[in-house]
């Protein structure tokens, strides 16, 4: 079944996950608590945020949620009712720390620009923000190779329903099936199958293969094996 666009999750799919949340994560918390040291560890808590290695643990809602979650989930912690003003500072301040911690899995770049090079037309759909979407592939130099981002405040929902998945199928003009989602979580998987299309998992986020398999039509170990994959199929 040939593919003829490709949809990424960028948050362990593009992006080591804990070395650019997780490593930022501590550093935003702080930062937001304002010295409330109470506030920080019930903000530990809440997203179950493994100090001592300083990552989020696989269980927490930073893996795969959007702000529509964790911002109340955070100003819940923090004693806060302005929920919508915290996800937004929640998101200001995750992308003011994204230049100093980002961290790519591997060669996105170059996986990309191989792609692109073949024909395929290829985007991004992640829970997180557009503009920190855009933000990270501009600082990645995928931004040439794509065609299509979208965050979870694009207007076409987030996963794992379908619409973002739907709206690149729309943009690109192909039939769903024609169209593969990469990523790294089940929510990824549910929005591509949801939406007619291929589901490939992905091995480099917190997301065991007994997680992913029974939810993918593929498994690889990270996006440098997609090249080959998708050239077999």
């Amino acid at each position: 079944m040939p593919l003829k666009a490709i949809l990424f999750d960028k948050d362990g799919t593009l992006l080591d996950f804990d070395l650019t949340w997780g490593a930022a994560g501590y550093h935003v918390m702080k930062t937001i608590a304002r010295g409330d040291e109470a506030g920080f560890e019930r903000l530990v808590d809440v997203t179950h945020y493994d100090i001592e290695n300083r990552r989020y643990r696989p269980t927490s809602e930073m893996v795969a949620g959007s702000l529509d979650e964790i911002g109340p989930l955070w100003a819940k912690a923090l004693r806060r009712d302005d929920h919508h003003a915290v996800g937004l500072e929640i998101n200001t301040l995750f992308m003011e720390a994204a230049p100093d911690y980002i961290a790519p899995l591997g060669d996105p770049a170059g996986i990309l620009s191989t792609l692109a090079q073949q024909g395929y037309q290829l985007g991004i759909a992640t829970n997180d923000s557009e503009a920190a979407a855009l933000q990270q592939a501009e600082i990645l130099g995928l931004m040439p190779h794509l065609d299509f981002i979208v965050g979870h405040d694009s207007g076409h929902g987030r996963k794992p329903d379908p619409g973002m998945v739907d709206a690149f199928v729309r943009h690109t003009g192909l039939p769903s099936h024609e169209v593969a989602l990469v990523g790294d979580s089940t929510h990824d998987l549910h929005a591509a199958r949801a939406a007619g299309a291929i589901a490939i998992a992905v091995l480099s986020g917190p997301a065991t293969r007994d997680d992913l398999e029974p939810h993918a039509d593929y498994v690889i170990d990270s996006i440098a094996d997609l090249p080959a994959l998708v050239t077999s199929l």
